[in-house]
């Protein structure tokens, strides 16, 4: 601070006001985040902590307001970095949001590493880049063992109960085994035929018995249904003769239990009398992650009476131990077990609860065994010491020592895949029709990879196939090159290269995209690289389909360079190229020597032309003296041939109207539309720029927005539909020319107009109307009256509105010419005089706005625009 004066000045009063700025803005995030956690706890829902939230802004604003802000102090905080506030926005929200952390829960006996963790963030796996160095470690690997990669471990199980029932509706349509106990409230079904034909439904009642009409009561309870069934059976043989019945089960009683110990939501339920221990599990919503799913226990009056394991259903399929359950029975969930989790490449990975399983063998069979490009033999263990260290232990689970070997509480076991390199084949890839990777055999050469050039797609380079080897038990990496095409011609010539096992072969297409292709062979062999034996390429440019770096190699010509560059394109000179080398003197000085190359004859196969490279040489094709690619124009509307026009350079517009008959007479050259596209990019960025400086001084606005001045906020509607109509702002690239002028003086070179390609002439038809724009109360066209000035046409758009700016009035020509000034006996006089196709502006004043006078040349753009484009689309349509 600045005793003297008491006021803020440099860098560090800067510093001072941005920390108390992001000091607010923390504020402001504490009382949004105390609202979410009060939403949450009263249930106020999304719209209660956007309510809380806004008015946590209101009051941090206000806060700034009392203490003193001033001008100066809020355009330092517009100054902060986009990515800075932007951060802060984010932090704010996101404090706001109201989420609930999703941190793992710990699990008895297990200790999951953080790279097993789930962190929130989604993982995408590249594709390998051709040519990427076989068996190369990538940054994560060079960190962490390759097995602790990505690999994110659930509790097994748990899922099972993922979709569980909120309620529990009993099934009726199902057989009642013959062995069910009857009990109170249990419906049986009766029907007598013979002598007496009657209907009867049965209910058992509290005391065990059910009333049978004619027979009396019936003992019911503890019989099973089967036992129950003949009782009755045997009293109508008894008592009613002639009589036959038939017996079944109707609606059945429910029973209540209790859900006990680590379940999702413990407590009593009423269940169907045919529930079983799993029934009840899904009533509840399941076991709860820190509830064993091996050791469920089923307890009927203080009893054990059985013990569920899961796993068996689970893994099994095996429900023999599901028991049906009686009214008061208690199902008990402990605690879960000792666990080991089982991860990389098994067909299950997880974390398993462990029972009566020591042995990887065992855990492993948990785990569904292997995948089928899981490698056993390379195993790995992580366990945790009686030192309490993190140690690996390498185990082969393909051998029955490692397959029996004894695990621990919390170790974590990962099976690491089979390699993707491959030893006993080779691969082909690129512009072909059938890539893949295919068997090797002795005395294997290109050709019998690539049997014909049908095996080809379109547009396929036949001229140069990069093959990437890798020399054993070395393990460098090597490039070699061949003409396909000519190796398919003869196949006992050097091209047709012998192919070595694990070779990968690339075709190309005729595509500039080489270079992105070949890079990580490039960089392969620049890693590679040592004193004694540098890293090689060689290099083309200029006028080739495919110009950039490629893989030198011994024997490599000019030929071969300009093979690897896909050839030479239209416009290239042939006849002269230059071929720049490096060379060091007494190894000390390094010098450029350029030689002077006939391509033409290189290609022929001149031996004085097609010399030996040498490593890093830059071959560079040049182009044909005034040789360009096709350049066009445009020209429609009211001419006699509208089309396309191709020109040369340095022809003018007038040229080329002279080529398309000239005007027709319905033409109306002053509203002729000239289009350039370079013109139009840079309309569009100064659009974008425009727009970010009305929103900055609309946060600016915001900022001062709590005094509640009637002005402020005048001045904020006014930049939010400024900012709107930029947002939708075309850019047009329209030039203003006076085209009646170049028609008039055709021969004058100081009106001509040079063309550039893309350019676009647009000629309309006569035009009538007279265009009013901006701040008037009816804005609309009106028929041109010979004599009525600038005033009367916005008098007859109903005059000027409140938002007007009188004094900055201005008239656009129909050619996009604008002009400036009063009307009337002290204004601009002729120039001044409305004609027909003009437009007339009144724009809007932002003068009362003393900070922002970039609105008026935003303002004034967004009008042109807006003109440019109506005639642009007139002519179209």
């Amino acid at each position: 601070m600045d005793s003297s004066n008491g006021r803020c000045g440099g860098e560090l009063c800067r510093g001072h006001h941005l920390e108390k700025f992001r000091s607010t803005m923390k504020s402001i995030g504490r009382m949004t985040n105390l609202a979410s956690h009060s939403g949450r706890t009263a249930r106020i829902g999304r719209a209660g902590w956007i309510f809380t939230f806004l008015a946590g802004i209101f009051w941090s604003l206000t806060a700034l307001a009392q203490s003193g802000m001033t001008g100066e102090q809020v355009r330092l905080v517009q100054e902060l970095p986009e990515s800075e506030r932007q951060a802060i926005i984010e932090a704010v929200i996101e404090s706001a949001d109201g989420s609930v952390s999703n941190a793992p829960i710990a699990f008895p006996g297990l200790v999951i590493p953080p790279e097993l963790e789930d962190n929130g963030e989604d993982e995408e796996e590249d594709e390998p880049a051709f040519f990427a160095q076989s068996g190369a470690a990538t940054p994560e690997e060079l960190r962490l063992p390759f097995f602790r990669r990505s690999f994110k471990l659930e509790p097994f199980g748990y899922g099972l109960f993922a979709a569980a029932p909120t309620t529990f509706a009993p099934a009726t349509d199902i057989p009642v085994p013959l062995e069910y106990k009857i009990g109170p409230g249990d419906t049986i079904e009766v029907q007598l035929f013979g002598k007496e034909n009657r209907q009867y439904s049965l209910v058992v009642n509290r005391d065990g018995t059910i009333n049978f009409p004619s027979l009396g009561p019936v003992s019911a309870t503890g019989q099973s249904y089967q036992e129950l069934k003949q009782q009755i059976l045997d009293r109508i043989s008894e008592n009613m003769l002639g009589t036959s019945a038939a017996i079944t089960m109707g609606a059945l009683r429910s029973i209540r239990v209790f859900l006990l110990g680590d379940a999702r939501a413990p407590g009593s339920y009423t269940v169907s009398g045919l529930s079983t221990i799993t029934n009840a599990l899904y009533v509840s919503g399941g076991v709860s992650e820190i509830g064993s799913l091996r050791n469920v226990q089923l307890r009927r009056a203080g009893k054990l009476i059985k013990t569920l394991d899961l796993y068996d259903l689970l893994i099994k399929g095996d429900t023999s131990e599901d028991v049906r359950l009686q009214s008061g029975d208690v199902i008990f969930i402990p605690p879960i077990g000792e666990t080991i989790a089982v991860g990389g490449y098994v067909k299950r990975p997880a974390i398993y609860e462990l029972k009566n399983e020591r042995t990887a063998g065992e855990v492993l069979e948990l785990a569904g065994g292997l995948m089928y490009n899981g490698l056993p033999d390379r195993a790995r263990l992580e366990r945790i010491n009686e030192n309490r260290e993190r140690e690996f232990l390498d185990i082969n689970l393909s051998t029955p020592e490692g397959f029996n070997k004894k695990l621990r509480v919390g170790d974590i076991l990962l099976v690491p895949p089979v390699l993707e390199r491959y030893q006993g084949g080779v691969r082909l890839e690129g512009h072909v029709l059938r890539p893949g990777d295919f068997e090797w055999h002795t005395g294997m050469r290109l050709t019998d990879l690539i049997t014909s050039l049908a095996d080809l797609k379109p547009q396929a380079d036949l001229n140069y196939v990069l093959i990437r080897r890798e020399t054993w038990p070395e393990k460098r990496v090597k490039a070699l090159t061949a003409d396909l095409e000519h190796a398919i011609n003869y196949p006992d010539s050097p091209d047709n290269v012998f192919i070595e096992p694990r070779d990968e072969v690339r075709v190309f297409d005729l595509q500039p995209v080489r270079g992105e292709i070949v890079k990580p062979l490039l960089d392969a062999l620049r890693l590679q690289a040592t004193p004694d034996a540098p890293f090689e390429q060689a290099s083309i440019g200029g006028r080739v389909r495919t110009p950039g770096a490629f893989p030198y190699e011994q024997g490599m010509r000019v030929s071969d360079l300009i093979r690897a560059g896909g050839g030479l394109t239209g416009g290239a000179y042939e006849l002269n190229a230059e071929l720049s080398r490096f060379e060091v003197i007494e190894g000390r000085v390094r010098r450029t020597r350029v030689l002077l190359i006939n391509p033409q004859a290189a290609i022929a196969g001149d031996p004085e032309a097609d010399i030996l490279l040498e490593p890093q040489d830059t071959l560079r094709i040049r182009e044909i003296q005034e040789w360009r690619d096709r350049l066009s124009t445009k020209i429609s509307g009211e001419v006699q041939f509208p089309g396309v026009y191709t020109f040369n350079p340095g022809d003018t517009l007038m040229s080329v109207i002279q080529r398309a008959g000239g005007l027709t007479d319905q033409a109306f050259p002053q509203g002729g539309i000239f289009l350039r596209e370079e013109l139009k990019e840079r309309e569009a960025e100064q659009i974008d720029i425009l727009t970010q400086r009305v929103e900055n001084d609309l946060s600016s606005l915001a900022l001062q927005a709590v005094s509640g001045s009637s002005e402020i906020q005048q001045a904020q509607s006014v930049g939010s539909e400024l900012r709107s109509r930029l947002r939708s702002a075309q850019a047009t690239g329209r030039l203003v020319i006076d085209l009646q002028a170049i028609l008039a003086n055709p021969d004058n070179p100081d009106m001509a107009v040079l063309l550039k390609d893309n350019d676009e002439l647009m000629i309309p038809d006569i035009s009538q109307d007279v265009t009013v724009l901006g701040e008037v109360q009816f804005p609309t066209s009106h028929l041109y009256i010979d004599g009525l000035d600038r005033d009367g046409y916005i008098d007859r758009s109903g005059g000027i509105n409140t938002n007007a700016d009188e004094k900055q009035i201005y008239l656009v020509r129909a050619n996009g010419e604008v002009i400036a000034g009063k009307s009337g006996w002290f204004g601009r006089g002729d120039a001044m005089r409305v004609e027909p196709g003009d437009t007339i502006v009144v724009p809007l004043d932002t003068r009362k706005f003393s900070r922002l006078r970039v609105w008026s040349d935003v303002t004034s753009i967004v009008y042109n625009l807006a003109i440019a484009v109506a005639a642009i689309n007139g002519l179209n349509n």
